[in-house]
């Protein structure tokens, strides 16, 4: 045991930090020693007086804020300058969401006694919740000026500089906290967060691990989970958010990322299975439910998502990504009704409300505004670094970095597999960096052929990709899957190359300060339209899209028999995702097919959900359900070969057809479609454009449906149109590999010659 000295000194710390019971268990420890020692029968005495509390106290630790607010009030009345009560009608108003009023007393306390350090402390804690970081750090540093060492004090005052983004700062204060307290361990948890806002993980990883060694926790169990999955170490990862579980069986966020965790290792059932373990043992969730609905979608239980959606929106009805999500899913699944009570709420997701994902709305809003606004949004989750320095001389080959989920038989690859081979290896050294699944299928394997090096950071944290590619020299890195499925827009924001261009797989502004340009053409993003781009547009004098000129399409046609369709039919297609489709839009194929009874209408077999209510639709638009021909998958070159067994493509409209528009147009296939107002709504006009068929463009959904039905009605002018298309294939620039390929460098080189000079990006016109 210490001398008597110095455990009542120990004691007496213990008492003033509020761990009553140890500072007692020291002062009956000295009294065993010494049984009238004065100072520690005063100590014990002080103790008693604390832990038989006036009714105000007795009522804030009830959690009865309102009722120990109004007893503070009384007793001041008789003792007007008593700090300790002044003190806790602070507490009680903050409690009650009354900050002026808390302010107004901590203020009152400090008039009387300056040095009353409690007072400062808590009214840091006041000025914070109030939105005041810079006011709290003031308050903070004054309680330490009066009570050097107060424990409470630096693990505010590091929190409180934490968020204003002085991390050294608050991992000095922090540490302060864990060497006057090394007990304490949310002043652990807290410089653990500090530490991985600074970007040492593994520090974070040391310092959880020092708290959980003190002071098991689910929380410190959870956050430890958090930094070994940003790490790399998912294994570990999933241990330690078990762990969590282990000691409360109740901890929401452990749940909350357990789950995704175990999916991302390839392990859905498994997540599937704990996610729902949580809906029993936790208050509801609107996010658990949000992570079982993305499960049951992994799973092919699209029905079952659509209830657990359902489920995340009862629980919390204004919840902005279940409600985008939920939006998105019952579009594909061509549920009308569902998307139509939803759909007031979309003008306002992800920007209004939180942020949302951008793709999950661009086939239901095409307003540009909107769209910029929720991409800006959604960007500013990803903290950006500064970019790398301007190099001083041009190297003699670009380094030119692919960053993509989708390097395997996928339509990024059946478009840009030509591109990686045509290349020009003396002036260009060129990279891929996949984050997608290790498929080592024949476009795999063309890639690799084609490119200088091919990195698999699946498993590289953001940070740590984006230093790969710079390590290697990267000077321009293209985004190719933005905001798409699987996209990883963190390691842009890493700043993996001094240049980041959008490119292809996402069609429309990613709102992102990191992202420095994105390719378009004249016709997607007009001379009017780059203020709704935080990118500066670079403009290919053709179509943005390259193309693959050695696509094969398999030589023989299937009958339309089997292919399930009548073979005196006029046959109406639309391959495009069933997302895509909308209920006004049926209802004009619908029409068509009323006016055109000999015709059917071909579509990709995307779910059987899907099927089932577009027949249903159909029959309540007085279609004989039986007219509408559901497509199963087939192998890329049959795909392209049955397209000519269809007369005409209907394009949908927010969203055009893109991959499918180029295969159904290299096809023979012509398209109708209509020039929309964003990106994702003009790729089809961008290729009919290109291929001198603009007479295909409508301007709006009314010129839409009478163009498609004047063809379906006069077959030889159709038949025209298809004689001009099968003449424009051989000569139009848009199967042209090595042309698009030309003119996509020149946008690289004129990108890096901007940088070269010290400029900053701005647009880029390319010469044909």
């Amino acid at each position: 045991m210490p001398t008597i000295d110095q455990a009542l000194a120990q004691a007496a710390r213990l008492a003033a930090s509020g761990q009553l019971s140890q500072a007692e268990a020291l002062y009956r420890a000295v009294l065993k020693q010494a049984p009238m020692h004065p100072n520690a029968l005063q100590g014990l005495n002080g103790l008693k007086s604390r832990q038989s509390p006036d009714p105000a106290v007795q009522l804030f630790r009830q959690g009865k804020f309102a009722e120990a607010a109004k007893a503070a009030e009384n007793a001041l009345r008789k003792a007007p300058n008593e700090l300790k009560l002044l003190n806790l009608l602070g507490a009680a108003e903050m409690q009650r969401g009354r900050l002026d009023a808390a302010i107004a007393a901590y203020g009152k306390a400090l008039k009387i006694r300056p040095d009353y350090a409690p007072a400062h402390n808590n009214l840091g804690l006041a000025h914070r919740a109030a939105g005041h970081p810079d006011r709290a750090i003031d308050s903070y540093r004054a309680a330490l000026r009066h009570r050097p060492g107060y424990v409470d004090a630096l693990n505010n005052l590091g929190v409180a500089l934490q968020e204003t983004g002085r991390t050294d700062e608050a991992i000095a204060s922090l540490q302060d906290a864990i060497a006057a307290a090394p007990e304490n361990a949310q002043a652990y948890g807290n410089l653990a967060t500090a530490q991985q806002q600074a970007g040492d993980l593994a520090a974070a990883i040391k310092t959880l691990r020092q708290a959980i060694a003190r002071a098991p926790s689910a929380e410190s169990h959870c956050n430890l989970g958090k930094a070994l999955r940003d790490v790399g170490d998912l294994p570990a990862a999933i241990e330690a958010f078990r762990a969590a579980l282990t000691l409360d069986p109740t901890h929401l966020e452990a749940y909350l990322t357990l789950g995704p965790a175990l999916r991302r290792a390839g392990r859905r059932d498994e997540a599937l299975q704990i996610s729902e373990q949580g809906v029993a043992k936790c208050p509801p969730s609107a996010d658990l439910q949000l992570n079982i609905a993305t499960l049951h979608q992994d799973l092919g239980g699209l029905d079952k998502a659509a209830e657990a959606f359902d489920a995340a929106l009862k629980i919390d009805p204004d919840h902005p990504e279940a409600t985008a999500q939920a939006l998105y899913l019952k579009a594909h699944l061509c549920d009308f009704d569902g998307v139509a009570t939803l759909a007031p709420r979309i003008p306002a997701l992800g920007i209004d409300t939180g942020p949302v994902v951008p793709f999950s709305l661009l086939a239901f809003d095409e307003d540009p505004t909107r769209q910029l606004k929720r991409a800006e949004a959604f960007a500013a989750r990803y903290p950006a670094a500064p970019p790398p320095a301007v190099p001083k001389q041009r190297p003699d080959r670009l380094t030119i970095g692919y960053f993509s989920a989708d390097f395997h038989a996928h339509a990024t690859m059946h478009l840009m597999a030509r591109l990686f081979e045509l290349h020009d290896t003396a002036r260009f050294r060129i990279l891929a960096f996949s984050f997608g699944p290790d498929r080592q299928d024949d476009m795999r394997a063309r890639l690799t052929a084609a490119v200088d090096g091919f990195h698999d950071i699946r498993t590289l944290p953001d940070r740590e990709a984006a230093a790969l590619a710079r390590r290697e020299g990267v000077d321009i890195a293209v985004d190719l899957k933005g905001y798409t499925k699987d996209a990883r827009p963190g390691v842009f924001a890493q700043r993996a190359a001094p240049i980041q261009i959008n490119y292809l797989g996402y069609p429309g502004t990613m709102g992102a300060p990191f992202i420095d340009y994105v390719i378009a053409d004249p016709t997607l993003i007009p001379p009017e339209d780059p203020r709704h781009y935080s990118e500066a547009v670079i403009t290919l004098p053709n179509c943005y899209q390259v193309n693959d000129d050695r696509r094969q399409i398999a030589p023989d046609t299937p009958s339309r028999a089997d292919l399930g369709l009548p073979e005196d039919a006029l046959v109406l297609c639309c391959f495009n995702s069933s997302y895509k489709i909308s209920a006004d839009l049926f209802a004009i194929w619908m029409r068509i097919l009323g006016q055109a009874p000999d015709a059917v209408l071909w579509l990709l077999g995307s779910n059987t959900w899907a099927e089932a209510n577009l027949r249903q639709a159909a029959q309540a638009h007085g279609i004989d359900p039986t007219r509408l021909v559901f497509a199963g998958r087939l192998p890329p070159a049959e795909h392209l070969a049955r397209h000519r067994a269809a007369d005409l493509f209907l394009d949908t409209f927010a969203y055009t057809a893109h991959t499918t528009a180029s295969d159904a147009l290299r096809a023979g296939l012509p398209i109708v479609t209509r020039r929309g107002h964003s990106f994702a709504a003009r790729v089809t006009s961008s290729m009919l454009t290109v291929l001198d068929l603009a007479d295909l463009i409508a301007p709006d959904a009314h010129a839409y449906e009478a163009l498609a039905l004047d063809l379906t009605q006069h077959p030889r002018r159709l038949a025209e149109i298809r004689a001009k298309l099968a003449a424009a294939i051989p000569e139009t620039p848009l199967f042209n590999s090595a042309l698009s390929t030309r003119h996509i460098e020149a946008a690289y080189e004129a990108a890096f010659d901007r940088l070269l000079a010290g400029k900053p990006p701005a647009p880029l016109a390319i010469g044909a």
